[in-house]
């Protein structure tokens, strides 16, 4: 068989990756050849993919997720179109894995055919070396205003044939209308592939629910397939920063006497969140974001995480006060760590002919380097060491990279060559690698000394957190609630034998042909 399903939502964050992630990790465990899909997607949280030609390469962080939830390694073609917005009038494309053009409002409809063929291209691969391809939308698919040309929601589903079912966020409200509007709004033809909906985030008795699901059912004739529980354990590997509140996770009882208290600055441009997911899977850890410089006088160790628009996010710390906090932060003698873009920040100097096209900036002047950007972009995973014999692995994606640095500079990490990566200066930490800290012992190490200098030596790390296995939970959660709430035999139907024949037209919907 060559079967498929997209997962469309009735707004972005609805719940479209995790469910889709549920389900491949529901049909993995039956032992389904699985993959999962997402066309077009838009986010500065990625992962480096190795290409078949070696070369290092971008798919968005929330596919690299749901390969994991198939059993898979991370492919290009599970992404094959990846938008990094560096502004809000212009993102980076990133083509199968690889930075391309630079589009914006203007050039968008001269490129998106070739983005559209690229896609198509990329799923028929799928859909011929696995049993089942999960397709995960984009936004919502009645963005009336962007159906002409559309190749990741409808449009996908009418040029792949694929039954479509729509998940709706009940805790934002409105859950009801919006799934109702949502097939309204749509033409006949997509109408005729949307199966029916899934419900997301429900707290409470879901008999009082009931009223609700049997209407939606006799005003649609669709059915609703399950109703998905809120859970708190759901937070790893986000699509992008807005998906976060203020807190990460569930922070569980410290192992000593002291919590450990980690503010992380939400950039504007705030690029792989991610990383910091690993230092909140820590015992006695609270990790938040935060854009109030108080809130940095008061924390133990202070986060500036990677950034899009490195320059450009540099200036808004400045006129926010936030360089100031931070700064002070140091001054008091309290640890301070940088990531990709914020490591950028931290140097003397940053000169900059391509991101942002400003020339040379002074940075924060927190560490002895200089930092410099290069059209090529720096794609690839990496593995080394942190001092002499702890083993770190992580990955890179950047343009800047460290120039002109002082004789006897301390470096953070080293690359298995030995050459340094990084810098310390004080209680200033940088690295330009993601994900460093899902190496546990590098983690428990690092936040060991972080306690130390902000003077919280009551705090103690746990000996046996694994954020891989945490990871593992959260998907086996994922794949939990798809068995236990979902009907699964009836999507199971879905995926062998297509679009239910004979689905109502739901008026007024769109004039035929519209905007396609």
């Amino acid at each position: 068989m060559s079967g498929g399903l997209l997962v469309a939502g009735t707004t972005s964050d609805a719940g479209k990756s995790v469910l889709t992630a549920g389900i491949c990790r529901w049909l993995h465990r039956r032992g389904v050849k699985v993959a999962p899909f997402k066309a077009q997607n838009m986010s500065n949280n990625s992962a480096v993919v190795v290409g078949a030609d070696g070369q290092g390469g971008e798919i968005g962080r929330a596919q690299a997720m749901q390969a994991a939830a198939c059993g898979l390694a991370p492919d290009l073609r599970f992404n094959p179109v990846l938008l990094k917005p560096g502004s809000d009038l212009a993102s980076q494309v990133v083509l199968l894995g690889q930075a391309v053009d630079t589009v914006t409002a203007g050039n968008f409809r001269q490129l998106r055919p070739r983005l559209a063929e690229t896609a198509y291209a990329a799923l028929a691969e799928l859909r011929t070396a696995y049993d089942v391809v999960i397709c995960e939308g984009a936004g919502s698919p009645a963005e009336i205003n962007l159906r002409a040309g559309d190749y990741v929601n409808m449009g996908l589903a009418r040029h792949a044939g694929l039954p479509t079912i729509v998940v709706g966020d009940i805790d934002r409200g409105g859950v009801f209308a919006s799934m109702f509007g949502t097939v309204a709004l749509l033409d006949p033809a997509d109408q005729a592939l949307i199966a029916g909906f899934v419900i997301n985030k429900f707290r409470g008795d879901r008999g009082l629910l009931q009223p609700g699901l049997d209407m939606l059912h006799r005003v649609t004739g669709r059915p609703t397939y399950g109703v998905l529980p809120w859970s708190l354990d759901l937070w790893l590997d986000a699509e992008d920063s807005l998906a976060y509140g203020r807190m990460l996770g569930r922070p569980a009882a410290p192992h000593g006497t002291d919590w450990l208290d980690v503010a992380v600055v939400r950039l504007p441009r705030i690029s792989n969140a991610t990383d910091v997911e690993a230092l909140a899977t820590e015992p006695g850890v609270r990790v938040r974001l935060t854009v109030e410089p108080a809130e940095l006088a008061a924390a133990d160790l202070v986060v500036l995480p990677g950034s899009k628009s490195t320059v450009a996010d540099l200036a808004w710390l400045r006129e926010t006060g936030l360089a100031d906090a931070v700064l002070a932060h140091v001054a008091a003698g309290k640890p301070l760590l940088g990531i990709c873009g914020g490591f950028q920040m931290l140097a003397r100097a940053i000169h900059d002919p391509v991101e942002s096209r400003r020339g040379s900036v002074p940075g924060l002047g927190l560490l002895p380097v200089e930092i410099t950007f290069d059209p090529r972009k720096t794609v690839r995973q990496s593995a080394g060491t942190a001092g002499p014999d702890v083993p770190v692995r992580g990955y890179e994606i950047h343009h800047g990279y460290v120039s002109s640095t002082e004789p006897g500079l301390t470096p953070l990490l080293s690359y298995a060559d030995g050459t340094a990566e990084g810098a310390v200066a004080g209680t200033v930490h940088g690295t330009h690698w993601h994900g460093a800290f899902e190496s546990d012992e590098f983690r428990r190490r690092f936040l060991t000394e972080a306690a130390r200098m902000a003077g919280r030596h009551g705090f103690r790390v746990a000996p046996d957190t694994s954020f891989a296995a945490a990871r593992e939970r959260s998907l086996d959660l994922l794949g939990d609630l798809v068995e236990e709430h979902l009907d699964t035999d009836a999507l199971w139907r879905l995926v062998e034998t297509g679009p239910p024949p004979g689905l109502p037209f739901i008026p007024p919907g769109a004039p035929p042909g519209a905007g396609h």
